[in-house]
This record gives structure tokens, sequence and C-alpha cells, in this order.
């Protein structure tokens, strides 16, 4: 009966026989996959259809045993490998080699606006899932950045959909180089934490295309991403979970998705809906245990024995689970039993490394007068370290994407480690923010007990920064709750702990001081110009001290950007100021429309605090007059613009180059500019290249919603080359005929 199947499971080719000789032939991969599929479907009891559509543990779905079908097995997150959980348990299994390499947050990846590094970062992601046989990574995160004072931000990769797009691609395609599957999150509109399961997204048409959905389209058709998770809120009334416009109509239909729809844990609430309406895997739903008596409590979900009951009485028919399945067995046939599917790796000081190149570029230097930075280790002799964020682990905590990591280099340990004995380094707390140090069984490697009062904890700190050359400051955020965290949002921009105060006082006694945000969120700085250097630290991962070190130092000349606006104030948001955040009676209303991040600044004419794209170097670039290959041109036609970058400076670095479109005259209202290219480049001391950017149609369109169609509408553009959304440096411009 079986031997048929078998074969094609287990052969990715078939002997043809000629006049000649039998030799091997491969079929289509597509067509192969898809009669894989049919295959498997058509030998499948409908019993054995709906265990393959919910949980069967916390992270675990049901295979086909007697076909030789293996389950599936899902892994948070989007940072790194979860550690083992029991079965039925949020609690560790107590496993003692479990121990991942902890990745940057995705706030840092999305910052080295380099493609090169979303692919190693995938890559490696990918080696450790596989090593620890996980088909399916929930990851990466790539909802749009619209408050800094959603918890989950330091999960996503910022505020702009072009710049999220083109890095969650090479991730994507990194992981799933190693048969394992990225769910990429949460689909979609998932920008506040604070009524998270139930608030009902009011958004518009344009808005929702040209701003929230951008990266999971790219997600689904340049990267090919193999599953999606669905987000816990409402959009137009119903979970998202199981949503019909955003499931059916949009993902599955508009976009051609064929890979599976999984439910954020929890996010499932009716069967009926869960059936008919997109959903293709259940995980999460809350069930006691004991409502089927000594039955398996996952029974209970809304796509388990209510769905099976609900076609024994010929309630629905199979149409939708055969759908479901078909779906579910195409990820295993592209994951578990995939015939080239590589081992992988795990925990590898091969990918310890390149976390730390990942956080190196992700770090962002976003003021620096009087050349503080990088620190002198010839004329210093004393480096004074405040700060709890200095010694406090950022890899447990936050939520889902805590990890258990085999190693953390924290940022006080990585500067000790770099100076040596040649400079002395003292550290002083300065403040006391959480002491806790486990997180849901995963214990820190050092204690953050305090007794002494805060007041005394600042009076020590100013003391000692007197006769100190260098005051190193690392503050912030931490994954605390109402901080960078799930399931809470921040209560307020401003830093936490009485912070500003303590920064103010150090700046008062000494002049050469340096802080060192470590967070995934912009945060109030009201004594912007009492400092004169200022670092976004991020939370780096296994590496983050080494790498931080290394850029204070100036081994490592930093070349991020930032990914969002820093707003001067809260009001300075467009969420805040006209959008409701974060709503009120289930209901939120993005009013900002497509005006988010520096679109609503560039409208607004809002000065920032820091700008979207601005990040700082150790040396200087500078930028030629871009030139073009024609000034006109049609619909189906390109233009390529040319312009010269020269690294002016003493040293070697890299520079992104930022191209952003202009749409001078438009029937709709349209962005000052919109962010619509760049590239990364490495020059040395002296050198000059040109980049080039290719421009389409696509470069220039909006979103039409009368038509539901992209509109490039004829007229005059202009292309306007930029270090940040704020610095522009040299501009031309062309016509669309």
């Amino acid at each position: 009966m079986f031997k048929n199947f078998f074969s094609i499971v287990a052969l990715s080719f078939v002997m043809i026989k000629n006049t000649q000789a039998q030799v091997p032939v491969y079929l289509d991969k597509t067509k192969q996959l898809k009669d894989r599929v049919e295959d498997a479907l058509s030998r499948m009891t409908v019993e054995e259809k709906i265990a393959m559509c919910h949980a069967q543990s916390k992270f675990s779905s049901a295979g086909v045993p007697r076909l030789g079908i293996p389950d599936n097995w899902m892994t948070d997150g989007p940072h790194g490998i979860r550690p083992e959980v029991l079965w039925d348990q949020w609690s560790q299994a107590g496993w003692t080699n479990d121990s991942c390499i902890a990745f940057p947050a995705l706030t840092c990846l999305a910052a080295t606006w380099n493609k090169d590094m979303a692919a190693l970062y995938g890559k490696s992601l990918g080696e450790e899932a596989r090593y620890r046989n996980k088909n399916v990574l929930l990851g990466p995160g790539v909802n749009i950045y619209r408050s800094p004072l959603n918890g989950r931000n330091f999960e996503y990769m910022g505020e702009d959909p072009y710049l999220t797009a083109t890095m969650v691609v090479p991730y994507i395609k990194g992981v799933q180089s190693n048969g394992v599957a990225t769910c990429v999150k949460h689909f979609a509109l998932n920008n506040q934490e604070t009524d998270r399961h139930s608030i009902n997204v009011v958004v518009d048409d344009r808005a929702l295309y040209e701003i929230y959905l951008p990266a999971f389209k790219a997600a689904v058709q340049e990267g090919g991403t193999w599953a999606i998770m669905g987000s816990y809120n409402k959009y137009k009334g119903f979970q998202n979970c199981h949503n019909p416009y955003l499931l059916n109509d949009i993902l599955k239909k508009e976009w051609g998705f064929e890979g599976v729809v999984i439910a954020d844990w929890g996010g499932v609430h009716d069967t009926k809906q869960a059936i008919f309406n997109g959903l293709d895997m259940e995980f999460g739903t809350w069930t006691d245990g004991l409502t089927w008596g000594a039955s398996n409590a996952y029974d209970n979900y809304y796509l388990a024995v209510p769905y099976l009951n609900m076609i024994r009485k010929g309630e629905v028919g199979t149409k939708e689970l055969d759908d479901k399945v078909r779906r579910i067995l195409r990820l295993e046939f592209l994951t578990n039993m995939a015939p080239d599917r590589p081992f992988g790796s795990f925990g590898t000081q091969e990918h310890a490394m390149a976390a730390k190149k990942i956080a190196e570029e992700g770090i962002v230097l976003l003021k620096n007068q009087q050349n503080v930075l990088p620190i002198d280790l010839i004329k210093t002799k004393k480096i004074l370290v405040v700060g709890e964020n200095a010694i406090k682990s950022m890899i447990i905590g936050g939520g889902s994407s805590s990890l258990k990591s085999k190693y953390e280099i924290s940022p006080l340990e990585g500067l000790q480690k770099r100076v040596g004995e040649t400079v002395e380094v003292k550290y002083v707390r300065g403040y006391v923010g959480d002491t806790s140090s486990n997180y849901n069984g995963v214990v820190s490697a050092n204690s953050l007990a305090e007794k002494r009062s805060a007041d005394v904890l600042r009076a020590e700190a100013v003391a000692a920064a007197k006769d100190a050359d260098v005051v190193v400051f690392f503050g912030g955020l931490n994954k605390s709750g109402h901080q960078d965290s799930e399931g809470e949002d921040r209560l307020g921009l401003e830093l936490p702990y009485g912070q500003d105060q303590l920064v103010s006082e150090l700046a008062g006694v000494n002049k050469k001081l340096v802080f060192v945000n470590i967070s995934g969120n912009a945060v109030a700085m009201p004594w912007i110009n009492e400092v004169p250097a200022i670092v976004q630290g991020w939370f780096g991962g296994t590496e983050v001290g080494n790498a931080i070190a290394a850029v204070l130092v100036g081994d490592v000349n930093p070349s991020g950007k930032l990914t969002f606006t820093f707003p001067v104030k809260l009001e300075d948001n467009p969420a805040h100021s006209v959008g409701e955040f974060p709503g009120k009676n289930g209901e939120v209303n993005y009013k900002e429309s497509i005006f988010v991040g520096y679109r609503w600044s560039d409208k607004q004419k809002i000065r920032p605090l820091f700008s979207f794209g601005h990040g700082l170097s150790y040396t200087t670039f500078q930028y030629g007059k871009v030139t073009a290959d024609k000034k006109e041109f049609t619909a189906t036609d390109k233009v390529t613009l040319f312009v010269a970058v020269k690294n002016t400076g003493s040293r070697d670095g890299e520079e992104v180059v930022q191209l952003y479109i202009s749409d001078l005259k438009s029937s709709l209202p349209r962005p000052v500019k919109e962010l619509k290219g760049f590239e990364k480049i490495f020059l040395k001391a002296g050198e000059e290249k040109v980049v080039t950017f290719t421009i389409d149609k696509s470069a220039l369109s909006y979103f039409d919603p009368a038509k539901h169609e992209w509109v490039a509408e004829p007229g005059d553009f202009e292309a306007l080359i930029a270090a940040s959304s704020t610095d522009v440096r040299t501009k031309i411009k062309f016509r669309l005929k």
C-alpha cells in the first residue's frame, strides 16, 4: 500500500525509461512538491487531518506516524532559539544542552542597513534552529514602529516599510536555507501591547497598503516565507488570527501565499471563523486541562474535536480542512522531510562572532562633540562606568524572545576586557531599576540585589565622576514590565528610575560624559545639550559588551543608522498627537494615516531629537552631485542614478547612502519624501566610489483606494540622495511620462 508513497517521499527524482538507458531526470520541483502533497493527503483520514491543524503540546503539532510524517516543532524566537519547556507547561524542561547564541534584537539588525548582515543573521539562526530539530522559527517580526511606547518595538525593524521589507527578505532566505520555515509575524497592524487581545484597529486602505503591509508582502513574494503568524488584535471587527480580509482576501488571494497561517498563541476565539477565515494551525488556546476529563486538553481546541464534530454532523464540509492540510504537508516536505536538509550547528563560536559583527554594525553614534569618542586609551588613565545596564542581563526577560544563552558579555565586562590593565575601570551602579534576575526559570549569572537608597547611589556616582578622565553611563530601558517587553506598553517617553537627574548631575561634574542607551525604543533626552557623546547600543545579544567596547575605543568605526525617529517629546509622534494611542473603548484609530515617523516630521516641519536614518562615524563622507542616465522615462522603463561618495577622513569607514523620492505634484496627499533605496558602502580613507540606484514606476507609486491598485502618476519627481531623512546632500528632478 505504501510502496509508491514512500518512493515519492524519499526520492527527489524519478527514473524515466528511454530507448538508450535508464537515467535520473529531475521533475519540476513545484510540480513534484504538489504531487507529493496530494499523494499524502489522499492517504489520510479525517481524524489525522484534524490532528495536524492544532497543537499537541506547547510548541508542537502532530504528524502522521503511520505515513512516516513527523511532528512539527516550533520555537521562539526572532533573536535566538528558545530553551526547551515542559510538554504542557511554560516552565523550563531543565535541559543542560539548550543554551543558544543570543543574536541582537531586530532593531539592531535593521540599524546595520546591511542586507548581507540580514542574510548572515538568518543563516546563523537557521543553523541553530535546525540543530535543535525545530522546523518552524516563530519570527521575524516586521510590524511597523508607530509609537515609541510600544513594548514590543525592540522585536521589529523600525518605522519605514521599504527598509523593513528590504531587510526581511535575506533574513528569511538565510533561515529557510537550513530547512527551517520562518513564521513572519504578527500579521497585521500589531503596533501596541495595551489591550492587544481585543483592540480593534481602524486604518484607511492607503495606510494599510503603503505602511503596514509592504514588509509582509515582500516576505511572501520575495522572501518566500513558508509560514505567517496572525496577530492578537482585530481589524474590521475580526480577530486577526481568523480575519477574512487579511488572511483570505489579501494574503492568500491577492498575494498568492501558499504557506501556512499559524495562530499566535491564544489568538483563536471561534471554530467557524477559524475554519473559514484563513487560519491553518491553532496554537496556545487556553484550556484548563480538565474540560475533557482524562483526555488530552488539546482536543478542546477550536480546530480539534469541535471541528471534527461539525464535520461528522454535516455542518461543514472538508474542503477547507483539505486546504489547511495541503499547506501543512507542503511545510513538512520543505522542512522535516526535505531530502537535502542540512544538519545545522548550535552554540558555536562562528555564530557568536556573527552576532558580534551584527551588533557592531548596528550600533549608532548619535552625537560626538569635542571628539569625546573614540576613547583615547593613551591619554586616558581612569574610566568610570555608571549604570545598572552595564551589568544587567538583557537576554532574559521581555516576553517570548527571552533566551537562555551560552554566555553573555556585559558592557562592563567588555570594556574591562578591552582596556586591560593599562586603564583603570571603576564601576558604580548610580541607580536601581529592576533587581529581579529570574525570568521563566532562566536565572541571570549576576545578582542585582541592592539595599542602598537612590540618593546614596546617585551621590556616589557623582562623587566618583569628578576625578575620572571619561564617564560612560550605560542607561536606557530594560526588559521589565512597561519597558521593552511583551504584554505591556511603556508609560512615557522619559528614562525610568531617575536616570535623567543622574545624567544631568554627572554632566555637571565631568565634561567627558558618554551616554550609551541600551534599548529598542526612542527615549526623551532633556539633557541633550549637556552630554557631548551619545550612543544607541540596543539589545546586542551574547557579544553585546565586546561589540560596544569595540566602538567606544575605536576598534570599530560606527556605521549604524537609526531605523526610527527619536522625537523630542511624545506629542511630536503622530500616534500620540492625532492617532489616539493606545485607543479607547476597544478601538484605536490610526488618524495619522500614511504619515508615520519621518513622514509626519516632514509634513509638520517638526525637528526631531534624532532623525530616521541618522548615524555618525569617526570619519567624514563627501557626496558628489547626483546624475541620471535620463531625465524622462515611461512606466515600462527605468532610470539609473549615479552619485560619487568619498571618504574625506583619516580612517576607513562605512556609509549608508539613502535614496528618497519626492512626488512634486500628486492627485492625493503624499509624504514630502519616502525612502526608496539604500546602499551601505565601505570606503578606505581617501577612497571614492560611485553608488548607483535604479528606479522604476514602483518607486513612484502610491496606493489608490478608489481603484484598489498601485498608481504611478505621470509628472515631475525628485530624487534626493541623503545621509539621513534630514540630511539631504544632493538631488535631481526627473519626469515620468
